[in-house]
């Protein structure tokens, strides 16, 4: 039963003693007060994006210790990351004081579950001085099972392996459980040897006295399910649960709360259906959908008042959302008032965007914006490639999110050694970094003896390798993975002759085994990929291998500025729960955003999924969003025409303003089969302009995407590639970041001779230098 609104706030309240101020409900909306009041029974804060929700959160403490409902060591709040429980426990120090440092029970929900085993870890075999394992000892410990129980581990990786682990350990299974799982992919591993591994890794644990981090939920609901005593305990000690994001809780999670919660159900759950973006890693909508069902009486209770972005973008948002048939509903407004439209941009390629993101921020730049105000916001972290490049060309300095820059990604950096010892023999730093990426059997010990041999021999690391595998000093071992690996080294070399070079590091990455590396790891490999496959992309205009790895030194060497005041470059998953007064969302095209593989792995749920991330999308900025689509993108070495996200028709028309810049004739754009033209639109004019009625991708298009609701076409045809659009001719004064001032000489496509005035004639791509 929820508490009594009329019940007077007393000013003054005390815990242990402690007096502090309990006017909190001074600021907070009639939404927000009411959520902090209704401490008694379960209640579902539905909180949409900038509707305060870790302010509810905290004052819904401070609220319950000082009316006495609760010691501050009886109150369980569990977050999902040590930064937003830091912030939890800052803001509520600043509302009770030192009294906040009772709460001993606010935490993440692995650190709390921690504290839980550690006091009964005997019940589940451990001593309570377990240690915790980290994903590479869980590798490394599969690896030593499956090579004892003499499983083929290049066939059967181990990390495969434990991604099945954590798949199952988030979903509560147990290696019984597993057993009868059947048609389970991880069950069927290794000839159906899945359940038999898990079993005896977690008996491998037991003797170590080790957990994982799967282990610290799954030990605990295993204790809390068979010692009810246990159990009665913690019910006796959490008095009031609460739990933030709860829409990114995992299967055991939800359990783990739910048995903790099933006497006296004092459960306040904090979260935004709309903002369920993490399913790939285990979390499930279904949780804060059916928690109504789960407490029958629940409250919910609706925060849709925004403190964050003008009503154009909440209503853009909205209205994308709508679209999902899994969600509670809400709609999101704000008393702020006027402020741009979401404006989507129709541009001609990636390069094209990528420069129009960039002069969009030169202008606002000289508007009075700094840098740091300013994020560009992608699907995936290969779009990332064009936008760090032109930002280094015009030296907008940036910071990636979350992440490395893209020439700085592990994968890129292999491929980038495999290319520069393929383009010199004598690159001893290359040879070092991959002649054991992927393993091939050349330990340490073995790469340190060819080192020496080098130094000694006054010879490069792979003269060394030619003279050793001759010899009788390498042990068999060790030599027959190296006379494989020269093998392989020679026949690249050999192909560089004749071989496009973006086509040669395709042979290099499958010949050496990366891709399948890659393939095995289905947590990241995939998007490292993709990655892969946007480096091939950029390699191909570049006139040979020399010349595109002078780029990446070029790239890799500018100085850049990372300091405070940078352009924010991030994909939309680690940009949740930040916000910017501009965002350039770019790449709404099918297949790119929503994902195809993720609509190929998960259907209409994957689909679902992407809606929500473009909604978080869009709710990031706080003025401005911007939203772009290209008609040709390069795709896998080759040109596609795209068509744009049925998310920018689901966006409501009368807050959207469409315009395109492409720089290319009318008759350009009209030749991409007349969709420009037939549907009425014409490049340059606002969609106000627009005359004809029906829905606005229709109008950028000319395709109907209601045919795509059902089922995602994956096949487009091909495009021609695009020709420069920078009327650039011979005898244009032209100014490269690198080479300084010089005349153009020669055109050629996208390619130009310049005569430099320092650096004399140089071939370079018309996108890396500016009318001077």
């Amino acid at each position: 039963m929820s508490e009594d609104v009329s019940i007077p706030i007393s000013q003054r309240a005390s815990v242990n003693g402690a007096s502090f101020s309990s006017d909190f409900f001074k600021g907070l909306n009639p939404e927000q007060a009411d959520a902090v009041r209704s401490t008694e029974g379960p209640v579902l804060v539905l909180a949409g994006a900038g509707t305060g929700k870790t302010r509810v959160l905290t004052t819904r403490i401070a609220h319950i210790l000082a009316q006495g409902l609760a010691k501050p060591w009886e109150i369980l709040c569990v977050t999902f990351t040590n930064k937003a429980a830091r912030e939890m426990r800052e803001r509520t120090t600043r509302l009770v004081g030192p009294s906040a440092e009772g709460l001993s029970n606010l935490g993440t929900f692995h650190s709390i579950a921690a504290q839980m085993l550690r006091r009964h870890a005997e019940l589940v075999g451990l001593k309570s001085s377990f240690n915790i394992i980290d994903d590479d000892d869980q590798t490394r410990l599969l690896k030593q099972i499956m090579e004892a129980r003499r499983i083929d581990t290049k066939r059967f990786p181990p990390k495969l392996m434990a991604h099945f682990l954590d798949q199952w350990k988030n979903k509560g299974l147990t290696p019984d459980k597993v057993a009868k799982m059947t048609a389970d992919e991880g069950a069927q591993f290794a000839f159906n040897k899945g359940p038999e591994l898990y079993a005896e890794y977690q008996e491998r644990l037991r003797v170590l006295n080790a957990c994982d981090f799967g282990d610290l939920l799954l030990h605990t609901l295993k204790i809390l399910t068979e010692h009810p005593d246990i159990l009665e305990h913690y019910h006796r000690r959490f008095k009031y649960v609460l739990v933030d994001e709860y829409q990114d809780t995992n299967i055991a999670q939800y359990l783990w709360l739910r048995i903790l919660t099933n006497a006296n159900r004092n459960l306040c759950c904090v979260g935004d259906d709309d903002q369920s973006i993490y399913g790939w890693r285990g979390a499930e909508v279904d949780n804060i959908l059916k928690f109504e069902r789960d407490y029958p009486g629940a409250r919910v209770i609706r925060l849709e008042r925004n403190y964050r972005s003008t009503q154009h973008i909440l209503s853009a948002a909205s209205g994308l959302i709508r679209a999902n048939s899994a969600r509670l509903g809400k709609t999101l407004f704000t008393d702020q008032e006027g402020g741009e439209k979401v404006r989507v941009q129709g541009l001609w390629d990636g390069a094209a965007e990528a420069q129009g993101v960039a002069e969009d921020i030169e202008r606002l730049k000289k508007q009075g914006r700094a840098y740091s105000d300013m994020a560009v916001l992608v699907r995936a972290s290969f779009q990332m490639r064009a936008f760090e490049e032109r930002f280094l060309m015009l030296q907008i300095p940036y910071v990636v999110v979350g992440g490395p820059r893209f020439f700085e990604r592990a994968e890129i950096r292999d491929a980038i050694a495999y290319l520069r010892l393929i383009q010199s023999e004598d690159d001893d730093l290359a040879f070092e970094r991959i002649v054991n990426v992927p393993k091939r059997g050349i330990g340490d010990a073995t790469v340190q003896k060819l080192l020496m041999q080098a130094r000694l021999a006054g010879q490069s690391v792979m003269a060394a390798v030619r003279d050793l595998v001759q010899t009788d000093e390498l042990p068999a071992r060790a030599k027959t993975p190296l006379v494989g690996f020269l093998r392989d080294y020679d026949r690249w070399v050999a192909a560089l002759k004749s071989t496009a070079h973006d086509a040669l590091l395709d042979m290099v990455l499958t010949d050496s085994g990366y891709y399948d590396m890659q393939r095995a790891d289905k947590t990241s490999g995939g998007t490292r990929i993709d990655n892969l496959k946007e480096m091939m992309n950029a390699m191909q205009d570049f006139e040979n291998l020399e010349a595109y790895l002078e780029h990446v030194s070029l790239v890799m060497d500018l100085e850049r500025d990372n300091g405070e005041n940078s352009v924010r470059i991030s994909t939309l998953h680690a940009a949740k729960g930040l916000e910017f007064p501009v965002v350039f969302l770019p790449g709404w095209e099918e297949g790119v955003f929503p994902s195809q593989r993720s609509m190929d792995e998960n259907g209409l749920k994957g689909l679902e999924e992407e809606r929500r991330l473009a909604y978080v999308g869009l709710t990031r900025a706080r003025e401005i969003a911007r939203v772009s689509f290209v008609a040709n993108r390069q795709v896998f070495g080759r040109w596609t025409s795209q068509i744009p996200s049925r998310f920018i028709d689901e966006m409501p028309i009368e807050h959207v303003e469409a315009t395109s810049q492409t720089g290319y004739t009318q008759a350009g754009w009209q030749s991409q089969e007349s969709r420009w033209d037939r549907a009425g639109y014409q490049p340059n004019h606002t969609k106000s302009e627009t005359k004809t009625e029906g829905r606005f991708s229709d109008r950028l298009s000319g395709v109907d995407m209601s045919r795509l609701e059902k089922k995602p076409q994956p096949h487009r045809q091909p495009a021609a590639k695009p020709q420069p659009s920078k009327g650039l001719s011979v005898g244009t004064r032209v100014f490269h970041s690198k080479f300084g001032y010089g005349h153009v000489v020669e055109t050629e496509g996208n390619k130009l001779v310049v005569n430099f005035d320092i650096s004399g004639e140089k071939k370079v791509i018309d996108s890396f230098v500016e009318k001077a």
